[in-house]
């Protein structure tokens, strides 16, 4: 699994601004930069570290500056965009870029003067540490290049001012590094407020000077200047690292940057472990080492070796998959750059990120790890974290976690699966369940026809979950068509999970028996009623929410989810109808729009300021995650003919060329509802990732 991007792609510095790349660290901390190395967003840089997995997240580690010095000449190597007194001005070092690659670890190549320096960056699975290899080839007289790192320590969202830094990062903090035993060089210091956390970069086959300029002020940030934000940064650059090379020789360093936080000892005082020694080879070690666990993900997912797209997102499922610190167990990222671990993107991401690639012990983690906090029947749709209440406001995130269970009792139906979940996971259930029918927070409760009402007010508690002050910018209170399609089947999965440990477990079967009757019961009610109260015969499709007095014949994608789930109430030729419909007017290619283009209050380009973006969100912008059910949906109503499996591996093409757009080897959020639909939002998603994972692999099954 890799991609390479050479030369004539690379040498357009404003063309590659939008390509990303992206590599995590399994505690929410994670990298990222563009394919010619210039910083376009704030959330960029080579180390944004997790204080508290997996939040807390800082920028600590920007990026470094290359120069190849050969004699009197230089070669600047530095990719970036400044401010200047009239206009952005641009150092281009991409003009020196040979190419780039990613395989789970990101080198640039550089050939300049007859030198060629290959800049290889990768984060360490488990820390909050980032390792750089440079290996300097020379073909012409002795030379060296001069390496320059760009420290910071900002909330990663966050910019920084020469004053800014000043205050946070005061020159006398930094603490020389010269070891003469090991040969080790570096630096570190700690960070002002934070007295618990240590920054060090230290390494090996440099010498280290200090510098007389310290500050690399007004990086510009086109993302946020196109987004009508503050687009400048600034950094301090306190030392210049130099390696020589000899006449036809070869020279290598290693960089190691790392973030500690203070641990308590046995006797309660908080201690900071020793920094880390470094030997020239131990980038390089390290680096071979994020290799191989990629290959030993895609060795256990067990796609097929020539099976390129199933490689490339199971890789990209690895980057969502995180520790929790405050539970001790897996949860999953909403996405990157700026989201956590949110309760409905994490209930719909997890089949095709944890079931999909085999990783069957964190998808029971996770869980297990949810159900602890749900209250009032309501799993959390913000995860609590340092003591904070957790957000319940979603309805349907707890009808996504019975999904969730169904999905892993199916692909892993083991004895010890349901033992499992009769344990562990179907109180929860219940809980959930009991809630539901009788009614708790936010106005979520079954109605009188046994339907599923919520929110009231200025509640958001779908995904389509925009508010701007007391503005609701899609109001969707009332019975949302997704969520009583989720209600069904979780009536009856609780009736199949209830029949299956009964049968597996022959642990009061006589209860568990009862228990599916009465669910079945109540299914068949909310079945009737739906298909009374949600087919608009006029136009083919699903009113999107009924209410007491209203039809909200609104087309949009929610329905689609009333075909694509194990257990639907429509006939063949309503969803039939239903996917037609979504098909003709919603599916852009990369996602299905939120809203038809024919709406007077459609919005086709997502950018601006945050207002203008958040009245675009789910009024005309495409989601990636939508394609999964519509995929799956597709493939249903085809009834598994060879017309429409052919059609439906047609759907995973615009997806492959995504992959080369925003964040190489990843899937976006949201993308335009207008073409060409680039991709916005978070450049990687975990619902997007998932749910394209699992339909592609739906597809190769049939």
């Amino acid at each position: 699994m890799s991609f390479e991007f050479v030369f004539d792609k690379l040498n357009n510095y404003k063309a590659n601004l939008s390509r990303e790349w992206l590599l995590t660290n399994g505690l929410g901390g994670y990298a990222g930069s563009t394919v010619i190395g210039a910083h376009m967003r704030t959330h960029q840089g080579y180390l944004i570290a997790s204080l508290h997995p997996p939040v807390d997240r800082y920028l600590v580690f920007s990026k470094t500056n290359e120069r190849l010095v050969c004699g009197s000449r230089i070669y600047d190597l530095t990719t970036a965009q400044h401010k200047g007194p009239y206009t952005s001005e641009f150092n281009q070092g991409n003009m020196h870029l040979k190419s780039f690659k990613y395989d789970g670890t990101i080198t640039y190549t550089y050939e300049a003067g007859g030198m060629r320096l290959t800049k290889t960056i990768s984060l360490v699975y488990g820390k909050n540490q980032c390792v750089i290899a440079y290996t300097l080839e020379n073909n012409g007289p002795e030379a060296g290049v001069v390496i320059t790192p760009l420290m910071n320590f900002r909330e990663h969202g966050e910019h920084m001012t020469v004053d800014d830094l000043r205050w946070a990062l005061p020159d006398e903090v930094f603490t020389e590094i010269r070891d003469e035993k090991t040969g080790n060089v570096g630096f570190c210091y700690k960070p002002v407020g934070h007295s618990d956390v240590r920054v060090s970069l230290v390494s090996a086959g440099c010498e280290m000077v200090k510098r007389n300029n310290i500050y690399d002020e007004n990086m510009e940030l086109q993302f946020e200047i196109d987004n009508e934000a503050d687009g400048l940064d600034c950094h301090l650059k306190p030392y210049d690292f130099v390696m020589e090379v000899a006449a036809g020789g070869v020279s290598r360093a290693s960089f190691v940057c790392t973030v500690d936080v203070c641990q308590k000892d046995g006797k309660k005082k908080t201690v900071l472990p020793a920094l880390p020694t470094v030997e020239i080879d131990t980038a390089f070690i390290e680096i071979e080492r994020a290799k191989k666990r990629v290959s030993d993900l895609i060795d256990a997912a067990g796609f097929e070796e020539t099976d390129e797209l199933a490689q490339i997102l199971t890789v990209a499922a690895d980057q969502f998959i995180v520790d929790r610190a405050s539970t001790g167990q897996k949860t999953i990222m909403a996405g990157y750059p700026w989201f956590t671990d949110w309760g409905r993107d994490t209930m719909i991401a997890f089949t095709g990120l944890c079931l999909e690639t085999g990783r069957f012990e964190d998808a029971k983690s996770i869980l297990i790890s949810f159900s602890k906090y749900i209250k009032n029947g309501l799993v959390p749709n913000m995860f609590p974290d340092d003591g904070k209440e957790p957000l319940y406001n979603t309805a349907d995130a707890s009808l996504w976690y019975f999904y969730a269970v169904y999905n892993y009792l199916k692909y892993v139906d083991s004895d010890d699966a349901w033992k499992f979940v009769e344990n562990e996971i179907f109180p929860s259930l219940q809980e959930i369940m009991g809630a539901y029918r009788k009614g708790t927070l936010f106005s979520i409760g079954m109605d009188d026809d046994a339907l599923m009402r919520a929110g009231s007010g200025l509640d958001q508690v779908t995904w389509m979950d925009v508010r701007i002050g007391d503005e609701v910018v899609t109001p969707r209170h009332g019975k949302p068509v997704e969520i009583n399609a989720l209600w069904y089947n979780a009536l009856m999965t609780m009736e199949e999970i209830s029949r299956g440990i009964a049968r597996r477990t022959h642990n009061k079967p006589e209860y568990y028996l009862a228990y599916a009757g009465g669910c079945s019961q109540l299914a068949m009610w909310v079945k009737d009623a739906f298909n009374e109260e949600f087919w608009n015969e006029e136009g083919g499709y699903l009113y999107d929410v009924v209410g007491d007095d209203f039809k909200d014949a609104t087309l949009r994608p929610n329905q689609i989810f009333a075909v694509s789930l194990p257990f639907t109430m429509l006939d063949p030729q309503k969803e039939k109808s239903v996917v037609n419909v979504v098909k003709d007017r919603l599916y852009v290619g990369v996602g299905l729009r939120s809203l038809d283009v024919d709406d007077p209050q459609y919005v086709g380009v997502y950018q601006g300021a945050l207002e203008k973006r958040d009245h675009a969100y789910h009024q005309g912008t495409a989601w990636g995650f939508l394609l999964g059910a519509f995929i799956e949906s597709y493939l249903k109503v085809g009834g598994g003919t060879p017309q429409s499996i052919e059609e439906a591996k047609a759907f995973f093409e615009p997806v492959e060329q995504h992959l080369l757009q925003n964040c190489i080897g990843s899937i976006s959020e949201i993308f335009d509802g207008d073409e060409p639909h680039p991709g916005r939002g978070c450049y990687a998603q975990a619902w997007s990732v998932g749910e394209v994972l699992r339909a592609y692999a739906l597809l190769k099954s049939e």
